[in-house]
């Protein structure tokens, strides 16, 4: 089954510890785009293919034009690609067979003792449990083993295989997949795609290992500032059964205090979330993610920068460069004009375009993965319908054309508003967000002045009214003057507040102008 793009690495590691893989496609649905990424991996693993089509028993299933698909892209008969129901049973014993025929068995190494660590969980008791394949050699009980990648050092305690529950063993030996219990109390010590080697021997550690590395961010803040507490807990607590993500303390002058965390990706970040809200109960702000920027200032000093507001203004950069995605759009014939056109609002360059099957399209095109994030694969869904399916991976770090937007209240930047764009599309953005700060932005004594700014001058500009306030209400009978004597005085008063008051921007318009929509 199709993996996110947020998780390839995870992914091959999964097919780089297997000698072969099911290509299981939905019959309702044909190939989409993320099974030709995955496919890819594991085609580049070496890994036996075996192609079933699933979901048969539907009414909606196209299986002879699904079998098309598959036999295009493998080159099979499409008598060789099975048909299976995951709900009725029918085809699964069949398919079961066609492994055990198909698959070869795993090869035995009598070399020095090594294992790829392919997944984990965390125990309070035994620590991090790494899932593992050994590849040569055998592993026991009480070994003294060493994480190369980490240079970790433990004493395993247990090791066993998968039945499927987890079954403790005297031995794990050559060919066979299982678990090692490591003691390991932090999670940020073992990382899928380390290896596992005997203390003091010499082993060379598997090809392709990295840590993960955060592509977007986003600051979290708790509801309420009595609750930092709770989340700063469950954070710690999710960090241990996923150390992918990253996370550091960070405090708004309104907000109070949160975290600003790192993911891999949008889905990622959508996990943790959710993870966040059902495994801990914590209910979170959560500002709109951002995208890392290589800043390289006028003075020649380089630079990260994913936090906007500390994004330096247009003069100050000589270049400014971002991530790219080199991204696979499979779609209907009939949507492909508005494909095209999505992408172009986008910035995304497009580049070849086939026929995938007697009724769809598949096209390549790379965009930046700000753009990416600009809910573009929410706009792809409604613009064909619901029928498009999209994969990417990250490619080139290019050149990027954007500047930092700011927002003023009364004349005053605030810098949780502030935002990275495109220079092409600054000021659409500056007069939206100027008329929604004007709409929930509550009024003063005096007329408040609300601007986008950018490129070194306002490009957006509304004037919130003063409140009005009858100061003659209470006057009855006498000589006009009398009113006019007040008004004048009203007047000059809300002069005076103009120049010196300050707006004081209540939290929940924090809330509505950052958070994520």
């Amino acid at each position: 089954t199709p993996g996110h793009i947020d998780f390839a690495y995870e992914v091959s590691r999964a097919l780089r510890a297997v000698e072969g893989a099911i290509l299981l496609v939905d019959a309702t649905q044909g190939v989409q785009a993320q099974t030709l990424t995955v496919l890819d991996m594991a085609r580049e693993a070496g890994l036996v293919i075996i192609p079933a089509v699933n979901k048969v028993d539907l009414p909606t299933a196209r299986i002879a034009q699904t079998k098309t698909e598959i036999a295009k892209l493998l080159g099979v008969r499409d008598e060789e690609i099975l048909e299976i129901s995951g709900k009725t049973g029918q085809g699964v014993l069949q398919l079961l067979d066609a492994v055990i025929e198909r698959v070869p068995a795993p090869r035995a190494d009598n070399a020095a003792p090594r294992a790829l660590v392919f997944d984990y969980e965390f125990s309070p008791h035994q620590g991090v449990i790494a899932y593992a394949r050994v590849f040569s050699g055998e592993f026991r009980k009480n070994d003294v083993l060493r994480l190369l990648g980490a240079g970790a050092r433990f004493a395993t305690p247990d090791v066993g295989a998968f039945l499927p529950e987890r079954s403790s063993r005297e031995a794990l030996s050559a060919g066979e997949i299982g678990y090692i219990v490591t003691n390991v109390k932090e999670a940020a010590v073992v990382f899928v795609g380390d290896t596992i080697a005997k203390d003091g021997a010499s082993v060379e550690p598997f090809e392709g290992f990295h840590r993960p590395q955060p592509m977007i961010w986003s600051s979290v803040y708790p509801l309420s500032e009595d609750d930092f507490d709770d989340l700063k807990k469950a954070v710690v607590r999710l960090h241990l059964s996923d150390s992918s993500f990253t996370h550091e303390e960070e405090s708004s002058g309104v907000l109070g205090r949160g975290f600003r965390l790192g993911f891999l990706g949008m889905l990622h970040f959508e996990i943790v979330i959710e993870r966040l809200r059902r495994e801990f109960g914590i209910e979170v702000i959560t500002a709109t993610p951002t995208v890392a920027y290589r800043v390289t200032h006028t003075n020649g000093e380089k630079k990260s920068v994913y936090v906007p507001a500390e994004f330096p203004d247009d003069h100050e950069a000589v270049l400014i460069e971002e991530q790219w995605v080199d991204a696979k759009i499979i779609f209907p014939h009939a949507y492909t004009g508005a494909v095209m056109q999505l992408l172009q609002s986008h910035e995304g360059a497009i580049g070849s375009s086939d026929s995938f099957g007697p009724e769809r399209s598949m096209i390549r095109a790379t965009l930046p993965l700000r753009e990416l994030m600009r809910d573009f694969f929410d706009a792809l869904k409604s613009a064909t319908s619901g029928y498009a399916s999209l994969s990417y991976d990250f490619g080139e770090i290019k050149k990027a054309d954007v500047v930092r937007l700011d927002i003023l209240v009364h004349e005053e930047r605030v810098p949780a508003f502030s935002r990275v764009v495109s220079r092409k599309t600054v000021e659409r953005e500056a007069r939206a967000a100027v008329e929604k700060l004007y709409d929930i932005l509550p009024r003063e004594l005096f007329a408040v002045k609300i601007q986008g700014q950018a490129l070194g001058r306002i490009l957006a500009s509304r004037t919130l009214p003063a409140l009005k306030k009858d100061v003659t209400g209470y006057l009855y009978g006498g000589d006009r003057t009398r009113k006019m004597k007040l008004w004048q005085k009203q007047k000059r008063g809300k002069k005076r507040m103009k120049e010196s008051g300050r707006v004081s921007i209540p939290h929940e318009v924090f809330v509505k102008m950052i958070r994520r929509a």
